[in-house]
């Protein structure tokens, strides 16, 4: 076989990138494939999120008053000190994709850390606002629950309290997960396997932590603001 026979065969096979998987044409095809995957696994997260916020607003339309007093025990400057945190996390996420796609090494590693730093900060502030909770009585259970400031309101208040940790308890299982994978992400950035043919996964990891932000998005007025429709301030 001559040489440029052998050439042409190399033209026609360039050389296997590291991370493209076998049963992918190309980085391009493989980008696709992933993106598709994650976005329908979101979509079973909206369904999910989706139906326990449709439980929780049918009680919210049925015990109004209960839910109003339930509402203003919450501490909504912590809620909203989070709600920054978050959107901030978001927008650092978001340099994290775009320095993964320049292919700088160093600014995606940055932009990983300080969104796991702002996920962290969160987490902080909610573990604080469940000890408060539970110290107030206000933790759902026959020897946990013991406010009873409005006794005629205590039973749907605690009905309350059980959506309020079931929510936002699932929420911070989906952000430590999240950091979690932040961890691993920031590894992978520093080794510099991300770059201009090669950032998918970053994009793909920005989808999942944006998705979380706006779960709190909507669980933020749902649980700290909903009392002001009701004339109750906190």
């Amino acid at each position: 076989m001559s040489d440029t026979t052998l050439h042409a065969h190399a033209d026609e096979h360039p050389p296997h990138h590291p991370f493209l998987q076998h049963h992918f044409e190309d980085l391009g095809q493989q980008h696709e494939a992933s993106t598709l995957g994650m976005w329908m696994f979101l979509t079973t997260e909206i369904l999910f999120f989706g139906g326990v916020l449709c439980a929780y607003w049918i009680y919210r339309v049925m015990y109004p008053a209960a839910w109003a007093e339930a509402a203003s025990l919450q501490n909504w400057q912590m809620g909203a000190i989070n709600t920054i945190v978050l959107i901030i996390s978001s927008l650092t996420m978001a340099l994290a994709v775009r320095a993964s796609q320049l292919g700088q090494r160093m600014g995606t590693v940055v932009m990983l850390v300080l969104t796991l730093l702002f996920g962290g900060i969160f987490l902080g502030v909610k573990g604080y606002e469940y000890s408060v909770h539970f110290h107030e009585g206000l933790f759902p259970g026959a020897q946990t629950f013991t406010w009873h400031e409005n006794p005629a309101l205590a039973p749907q208040v605690q009905l309350f309290m059980a959506f309020y940790f079931t929510m936002t308890g699932l929420h911070a299982i989906h952000m430590v997960i999240g950091a979690g994978l932040l961890l691993w992400f920031i590894r992978r950035a520093w080794r510099g396997d991300f770059g201009p043919e090669y950032y998918a996964p970053v994009e793909i990891m920005g989808l999942y932590w944006h998705f979380v932000d706006i779960v709190w998005i909507f669980l933020f007025p749902f649980l700290y603001l909903i009392h002001s429709a009701g004339g109750h301030h906190g």
